[in-house]
């Protein structure tokens, strides 16, 4: 993992005690929570973002704080719209670019940007990255910053950039000091993963630049099909989204997204995720998985194009 990070990113980690391996990244939103957080401490977590960040904080007493990511700002978070909140009580603050839900990208200036803003607040910044490399040719990691492991940690998974999904392999990687804090709870959770899950982790991380360029020629196939869909529905997207999803504007004539969404499935017998599930600034929007097939997305396309022609 750790060579990993050195070849694709240039960050230098050291496996001792700055890396951690992780039954899948999505435990350790949970790990980090229980690591850096008491009851009633403050969470900065982004609206729409991974509905998991809000869950895991309530289940442990501390409160979500949700940050705006707005279209008309790139889906970035607005630090000056940050600094007006009540900063006092809080703790970490979760950012995942790119972006889900929204396929947004961030720039390295405006993660150095969130960086100094945690440095300022002393808040634990942390970023989960596991569509760094999905239909992304620049991708970007927090720890390219120097000095951001005082104040940064950052998630990574093989998930989805080595199609390893179910097979729970993650890692988190920081200061040695932060990652002893996760190992501390870790390591009273469980024992580790299965070895064979490791040596197929160990084949994959080594893999060369071929295989994604492989992997993203068939999830530009897939995306491009999903962008007819939300042609058909007349919505509006960005072109140049990245990770897994696709993301797109309802038109303005739908009053009521829920409602158009149950109407879509009732009647072209197509279900595409509603926004709102994110977080209510994604109310307008909608999203469609690029884990389906070409077939399973070109039947939804069909379906959807039959279902227009009748309205």
């Amino acid at each position: 993992m750790a060579d990993f990070y050195k070849e694709r990113f240039g960050v230098t980690v050291n496996p001792q005690n700055e890396l951690l391996p992780l039954i899948g990244s999505k435990e350790g939103i949970m790990h980090i929570s229980l690591a850096f957080l008491n009851v009633g401490d403050g969470v900065l977590v982004p609206n729409p973002g991974y509905p998991t960040y809000t869950s895991v904080t309530r289940l442990i007493g501390a409160i979500p704080m949700e940050y705006d990511l707005m279209e008309e700002n790139g889906w970035l978070p607005d630090l000056e719209a940050i600094e007006q909140m009540d900063l006092s009580n809080v703790k970490l603050m979760w950012i995942s670019y790119p972006n889900m839900p929204t396929g947004a990208k961030i720039t390295m200036d405006k993660m150095e940007a969130l960086l100094t803003f945690a440095r300022k607040h002393n808040i634990l910044l942390v970023n989960d990255n596991p569509y760094s490399f999905v239909l992304n040719d620049t991708p970007t990691s927090i720890l390219q910053i120097s000095g951001a492991k005082d104040h940064a940690l950052e998630l990574n998974s093989l998930s989805k950039t080595f199609n390893l999904a179910g097979w729970r392999v993650g890692m988190v990687m920081g200061s040695a000091e932060h990652i002893l804090a996760v190992l501390k709870v870790k390591s009273n959770m469980d024992s580790g993963m299965f070895l064979p899950a490791q040596k197929a982790a160990i084949k994959a991380l080594q893999l060369g630049p071929d295989w994604f360029q492989e992997l993203n020629a068939i999830y530009t196939e897939r995306r491009s099909i999903a962008f007819e869909i939300f042609q058909k529905l007349e919505c509006l997207f960005h072109h140049e989204q990245k990770g897994m999803f696709a993301w797109g504007k309802v038109p303005k004539n739908i009053e009521k997204v829920s409602d158009w969404i149950d109407e879509l499935i009732h009647q072209a017998g197509v279900f595409i995720t509603p926004g709102f599930i994110f977080g209510e600034k994604g109310d307008r929007f909608i999203r469609i998985s690029l884990c389906s097939d070409l077939s399973t997305l070109s039947e939804a396309l069909s379906r959807i194009n039959n279902y227009v022609k009748k309205n």
